[in-house]
């Protein structure tokens, strides 16, 4: 941005409010607009003050409020600029999955992967396959709902049958949520480091995503709070357990404080809470803290396998679960039937609690071999999560070390795949997951110690 100044004087000499105010409402609204966007560059203290004819101490205050309310930043030598609250992740084509997705590891035990394939082999035995090649009720039938009640139930003791939807995957029920709770426009509060297929799915939508600052309990509370009070944010996202990418958990208090929050302004709640079924000691969800605004998402990609695309949601009341339905018939049609019920049985036979034991306990070997080999960084990983969070040193440009590491058949992803503020930290999420073995991981894992500790490495492609 150049000047703002014949656009915002106007304003401000037609308005009775603080000048202070007036200004960070400026930047707030011009974000949304689209005149202004994450990194652009603001006028100097002196500069905004002689254009708007404003006293320097006035324009200061508005920079410190714009700042409370994570709109700007300010950094020594490089001035003022928006921290953003666009989605900024472009829609491509294309694959390479396995180096851009977040997979549990696959069972390599062969007497449980008997286990799996003799279970999912005597549904498709035994069913009557033209009902299940038919047009299903909508939101599962009463035997899937039943088994996603059962799944739920440990982390939300009171959910019913009544208030749950089985869809295909967790992304295409948080693609109807975001649809249902906000216009084009609207905006939504998401952590300033969130999952990269919410951005996908805002840039689709026009939705804005506002960026809550974090730090080592989760996403900011007062600036949630500063956003109700200023933005009208239609909906709080978060990701509250081993947070993609940083493995962050939201503290109990955090929890507390941001569903009082949600409570006071009636703000709706998505808890993606995709990995909340791996830890061994379960943090308490949202859902049961605002239980009237609260969208409570599972499914089975991140304790099972990410191809098994079966998601459960658990709505705040059986009418938004069948205005919920709505949304998801129009986007999805349904889930398949066919998935639906190989993921049923294996809830109801113990299978499902098989793999998840298995991801459980490969996970916590594998982040051992993390803490080892990367001892003397300042890595983020909590036992039983199957990725961890890596900041990069300065010798190496974070995208450089990305690139260079996929280069090698390491699942590396630079922070501003998950940035949401456009100021992404230097650091990467390294996937411990996926198609490798334990042995493959270990060799990985060596691998980006030793392209840290060496930053001229021979075998390095760019530098």
């Amino acid at each position: 941005m150049n000047k703002p100044t014949s656009h915002w004087l106007r304003r401000l000499q037609t308005s009775d409010q603080p000048a202070y105010l007036q200004i960070a409402d400026l930047i707030a609204e011009d974000l949304r607009a689209g005149r202004l966007a994450a990194r652009d560059r603001l006028p100097t203290l002196r500069e905004l003050a002689s254009d708007l004819g404003l006293n320097y101490t006035t324009v200061a205050r508005a920079y410190a409020e714009a700042r409370k309310r994570g709109l700007i930043t300010s950094r020594p030598g490089m001035g003022t600029t928006v921290r953003g609250s666009s989605p900024t992740l472009p829609l491509r084509g294309g694959s390479a999955a396995e180096m851009t997705m977040n997979l549990p590891p696959e069972p390599q035990d062969p007497a449980l992967l008997s286990r799996m394939r003799d279970s999912a082999a005597d549904v498709l035995a035994h069913a009557d396959l033209n009902a299940l090649l038919r047009y299903q009720d909508f939101g599962g039938s009463p035997e899937d709902k039943a088994a996603a009640v059962h799944w739920l139930r440990p982390l939300l003791p009171d959910c019913d049958a009544s208030r749950v939807l089985v869809g295909p995957g967790i992304h295409s029920v948080l693609a109807a949520l975001v649809s249902q709770l906000a216009r084009p426009g609207e905006l939504i509060c998401v952590e300033s480091l969130t999952y990269p297929g919410l951005k996908a799915i805002a840039t689709q939508l026009g939705v804005v995503l506002h960026a809550l600052p974090l730090d080592d309990e989760g996403p900011s509370a007062s600036a949630f709070e500063q956003a109700c009070k200023t933005l009208k944010p239609k909906a709080l996202y978060c990701n509250p357990t081993m947070l993609n990418p940083t493995t962050l958990t939201l503290s109990r208090s955090r929890r507390e404080a941001l569903a009082d929050i949600a409570l006071r302004f009636s703000i709706p709640i998505i808890e993606d809470d995709a990995y909340g079924m791996l830890p061994r000691a379960a943090a308490r969800p949202l859902a049961l803290l605002a239980p009237d605004l609260t969208y409570y998402v599972s499914g089975l990609s991140k304790c099972l396998g990410a191809g098994l695309r079966t998601a459960f949601v658990c709505s705040p009341n059986e009418r938004q679960s069948q205005r919920l339905a709505g949304a998801l018939r129009a986007t999805t049609v349904m889930a398949s039937p066919i998935t639906n019920a190989v993921a049923t049985r294996w809830i109801t036979d113990g299978t499902a609690e098989a793999v998840l034991q298995f991801i459980r306990t490969e996970s916590t070997a594998r982040q051992a071999l993390a803490a080892r080999h990367l001892a003397h960084h300042d890595i983020q990983a909590q036992p039983e999560a199957f990725h961890l969070w890596l900041p990069v040193a300065a010798t190496w440009g974070v995208v450089e070390f990305a690139s260079f590491l996929r280069s090698q058949g390491v699942a590396v992803v630079a922070s501003a795949a998950f940035s949401t503020d456009g100021d992404p930290p230097d650091a990467v999420r390294i996937c411990l997951g996926g198609a490798l073995a334990r042995d493959d991981c270990d060799a990985a894992l060596r691998l980006i110690a030793d392209t840290l500790d060496h930053p001229q490495h021979p075998h390095a492609t760019v530098m």
